[in-house]
């Protein structure tokens, strides 16, 4: 597993089945814009797959460094792809919904045209182009991913509904709210059925604005002491909340291919956010 400080290696170590044995490794271990680190560690490793987790994901800092983000997200990603050919093994390498520009009327399916409108959506698909080029390489798009550690949209508005009186969230940009711990899951599914090689969609069950993810978590997080107060909280428009890096205004992902492949069970998101809010709370 590469990218074993994100908080998708951290899930996937969390719920290695009995039958696995599974290795993290950080970027200070095996950082992925250093291509002959890369290659050199998968030639002299004993393994029969690659979960790739490793990428430059601020997504408004790529706007000002294309140059670090295509290395990574991209460059790298290429490196790895033929590294695990010539080692014989298999590579999952995990992307994004912002390879989609948000203009669609449905759910997004692998198979759709996509068209990025960020850097960092554009050097993801990059980095898509080159495992699937291969051909039994997986990419494995999901979106709006959280858990109880790390730095995501979760436990961001945790800390702001202690710090703040009130709220803004922005209310016209849909997608789905994943939890680590289940794509952690669907990954092993994929391993476990040696599924072939292409693009695969898995997200948590329905659909939410950043705004109604806002709400639940409040809702939620009161229900289970993380929170003493609640806050107002007010939808805006993403005009109303200018960021340097464009976001699609629409990016469910159409699931179902996937869901008839792999054993994982497809839970809604809010299911799964008061498992991630049950986990926190234990710590």
């Amino acid at each position: 597993m590469l990218g074993g400080g994100g908080q998708v290696a951290r899930a996937i170590m969390a719920t290695v089945p009995s039958q696995h044995v599974a290795i993290a490794k950080s970027r200070g271990e095996v950082d992925i814009s250093d291509p002959a680190a890369v290659a050199g560690t998968v030639a002299h490793a004993s393994i029969d797959w690659i979960v790739n987790g490793a990428a430059f994901t601020a997504v408004d800092l790529a706007e000002d460094e294309v140059e670090s983000a295509t290395l990574i997200n991209d460059t790298a990603v290429g490196v790895l792809a033929s590294a695990a050919f010539e080692a014989g093994c298999r590579l999952v390498h995990l992307s994004t919904d912002f390879v989609f520009d948000g203009k669609s009327g449905r759910a997004y399916l692998p198979t759709d045209v996509t068209n990025p409108i960020s850097v960092y959506g554009k050097t993801k698909l990059g980095g898509e182009r080159h495992v699937v080029a291969g051909g039994d390489g997986i990419v494995l798009r999901t979106s709006w991913v959280y858990a109880s550690a790390g730095r995501n949209f979760v436990l961001t508005m945790l800390r702001l509904m202690r710090e703040r009186e009130k709220l803004n969230v922005v209310a016209d940009q849909i997608g789905t709210p994943t939890w680590a711990t289940g794509i952690a899951h669907a990954i092993w599914g994929l391993i476990d059925v040696n599924a072939p090689g292409g693009l695969y969609h898995w997200t948590d069950l329905g659909v939410a604005s950043w705004y109604d993810f806002a709400l639940a978590i409040q809702e939620e997080a009161l229900a289970r002491g993380l929170l003493a107060r609640a806050v107002p909280i007010t939808p805006i428009a993403t005009v109303d909340y200018p960021t340097k890096a464009a976001r699609p205004r629409f990016s469910v992902l159409d699931t179902r291919a996937m869901r008839a492949l792999v054993p994982a069970p497809a839970q809604h998101w809010r299911q799964n956010l008061r498992k991630m809010l049950d986990e926190l709370r234990t710590k």
